[in-house]
């Protein structure tokens, strides 16, 4: 296989720490892209660091560009860093969706979480709860079922079992706690797919998904997906952008600026997201 690009992130952070000490133990074909002249100054919050996590990026996706790389592996970035930068995008997701020329979250892009014990794909991500709630839409529900769909067959040759989460306690109890299940009813008919199926009460939809019932949850906001699947598999989820033409697989942490320069950061994670980004590299290649 090609190399996998892998980007050290934010050099105030963990990724580099994580990175080398995965390196050591995944033995998988590799580039860096990512590198500081001078002390680092671990923890620190800095345009000149959000510069360089943004460069290393860029790189790396002219390396996939040119068939050099196969895949993108990313390590954390700081969203204030790269903010100060000058960057107008929250995250990874949203930065590289404009790289790609994608434009539409849900419809051309999404951001999905995968791990041994559940798989989850969120409508919404980097937004306040009750923006989330309010802006929840059929047609967005419908479309991130399509992209889902499609992108999960790349992944693993079949069509996945989805779930749809509902927002409200007990999907609202026939209308008692809300009505915005009446909206993920209809996202689901327009989706008009026997696989995808809901609203289903989310307190119990993420225990079915892990016990077999479902392959992907298709959850209305980003904790709701996130708490469940770092809960069960902290150091085995990866976060994948689906809709790229190449795949892009990140660990699911951020740059623990807390811990970052002390050399206790645990690799785990970011070996499993090397590993699962050469298990499955070839499926992206055009």
């Amino acid at each position: 296989m090609k190399p996998l690009a892998i980007t050290l992130g934010d050099p105030a952070g963990v990724g580099a720490e994580v990175v080398e000490k995965a390196l050591r133990e995944a033995g998988v074909p590799h580039r860096l892209f990512g590198e500081v002249r001078g002390p680092i100054r671990y923890g620190e919050i800095s345009a000149e660091y959000g510069a360089v996590a943004l460069q290393a990026i860029d790189d790396a996706l002219a390396a996939i560009a040119r068939g050099e790389c196969s895949a993108l592996v990313t390590a954390p970035i700081h969203k204030q860093s790269i903010a100060l930068a000058g960057c107008p995008f929250p995250g990874h997701t949203e930065l590289l969706a404009d790289r790609a020329g994608l434009k539409r979250y849900a419809y051309d892009y999404a951001m999905y979480f995968d791990s041994p014990s559940l798989r989850t794909v969120l409508l919404s991500v980097h937004e306040p709860l009750r923006d989330a709630i309010r802006n929840i839409r059929a047609e967005d529900i419908a479309a991130l079922a399509r992209l889902m769909t499609r992108e999960y067959a790349r992944l693993y040759g079949s069509a996945p079992r989805i779930g749809v989460a509902a927002v409200n306690p007990h999907a609202s109890d026939g209308g008692r706690f809300g009505d915005e299940e009446q909206t993920i009813a209809r996202g689901v008919a327009l989706a008009n797919d026997p696989n995808v199926t809901g609203p289903h009460p989310a307190d119990t939809l993420f225990l079915a998904a892990r016990e077999g019932k479902y392959d992907v949850v298709l959850a209305m906001y980003h904790d709701q997906a996130l708490i469940p699947i770092k809960t069960l598999d902290f150091s085995r989820s990866v976060n994948v952008t689906i809709g790229l033409p190449y795949l892009r697989v990140s660990v699911d942490h951020g740059t623990a600026f807390d811990i970052a320069g002390k050399g206790i950061a645990d690799a785990a994670p970011m070996r499993y997201a090397i590993e699962w980004a050469a298990r499955h590299a070839e499926k992206f290649t055009p």
